[in-house]
């Protein structure tokens, strides 16, 4: 029996729409990802958005095939992109933090699915974020294949919204770093960072606050002060994945949270030390800003930030020139910054 119709004088009908969730607007979204997405395919993909699951085939020169995962969000930095309204780079900040943990097991990133939260769903502002998410798999060279957009009244204020990515990549089982081959006496090499990248924005935006609106320089690095501070995250892997191919780098370390002093031991043996001088990469105005504002010592720039290096690659000795010639070769800052050294009772990282 079907249900009877509101009788009229009760209160009117209630729609998805009138609770909040905008089918429509969700509809023309997906429409507008789609050519964006259709941009990152590559081989592999079989089907991707639309579907109710992304499918990928594995290239066949794998012979062992061992897949590799990985998953971040953009952190703080979103409180940033609301209030300065910047909202077309943030989904490179989300590419680049799965890609670039992926890796430095070695892997190739094959995929990436993107989850993007809000309590109303604006079409341009979430389209520019998810054009911000295809360029990133643009530049990590893996497809943008899936992903969920959730419209959640009453989750989220007014004009914001939150993100997490998922990176997929494969790497052959005899090729997987791990930081095992690492020797003493083998080089550290560092990758120079875009910026702050994804990680200690809190203390960034403590910084800003302190500084006060009239408090702010107008320009560092060359850039205005708030295309430096949102500069998005370095995507190092098709420069870095060619230097695998050709050279003897023993480990990486994607320098996250925690900046070099807790990164780099993540992908060191026991009883390795890395010792870093800090005068063989360049300091920039803009971590200078940060550090003059915040009063903070070098050992916590070190601990709280990326300090210029965004990627730390540890080579063997004899390799070390060629690898750093083919890096910048290929358009990378590339900078000779420490060595191996047996740990004894010292840290894991010195930086002298």
């Amino acid at each position: 029996m079907s249900a009877s119709p509101p009788s009229a004088s009760g209160p009117p009908p209630l729609s998805y729409k009138d609770a909040g969730v905008d089918i429509a607007a969700g509809d023309v979204l997906v429409e507008r990802i789609k050519p964006l997405a259709k941009k990152t395919l590559r081989d592999g993909v079989l089907a991707g958005i639309g579907g109710f699951g992304a499918l990928f085939e594995l290239p066949k020169r794998y012979r062992e095939p061992v897949l590799v995962s990985g998953t971040d969000g953009v952190g703080t930095k979103l409180r940033l992109a609301f209030e300065w309204a910047m909202h077309d780079t943030v989904g490179i900040d989300l590419v680049a933090m799965s890609v670039n943990d992926v890796l430095v097991q070695g892997a190739e990133p094959l995929f990436f699915l993107d989850y993007f939260a809000c309590g109303q769903l604006d079409v341009d502002t979430a389209a520019a974020v998810v054009g911000g998410i295809a360029r990133g798999c643009e530049l990590a060279g893996c497809a943008l294949i899936g992903g969920e957009t959730a419209e959640m009244p009453g989750m989220y204020p007014p004009g914001e919204y939150d993100l997490a990515g998922f990176a997929v990549g494969a790497v052959e089982k005899s090729r997987i770093l791990d930081g095992r081959a690492v020797q003493a006496g083998d080089r550290v090499l560092g990758l120079g960072s875009s910026g702050v990248h994804s990680n200690g924005y809190s203390l960034v935006r403590r910084c800003i606050e302190r500084a006060g609106s009239g408090g702010l320089p107008a320009t560092l690095d060359g850039r205005p002060f708030r295309e430096a501070v949102m500069a998005p995250t370095r995507i190092y892997v098709k420069n870095v994945l060619a230097a695998l191919a050709r050279h003897p780098i023993r480990a990486l370390a994607h320098i996250t949270g925690g900046g070099l002093l807790e990164n780099i031991p993540r992908v060191l043996p026991h009883g390795a030390a890395a010792h870093l001088v800090r005068s063989r990469w360049p300091r920039s105005e803009l971590f200078d800003w940060l550090q003059r504002t915040a009063g903070i010592d070098d050992v916590e720039m070190n601990r709280t930030f990326n300090n210029g290096i965004g990627m730390a690659v540890v080579v063997d000795a004899a390799a070390a020139q060629a690898t750093a010639d083919m890096l910048r070769g290929l358009g990378e800052q590339v900078y000779d910054i420490g060595v191996i050294a047996p740990r004894g009772t010292g840290p894991a990282v010195v930086v002298a």
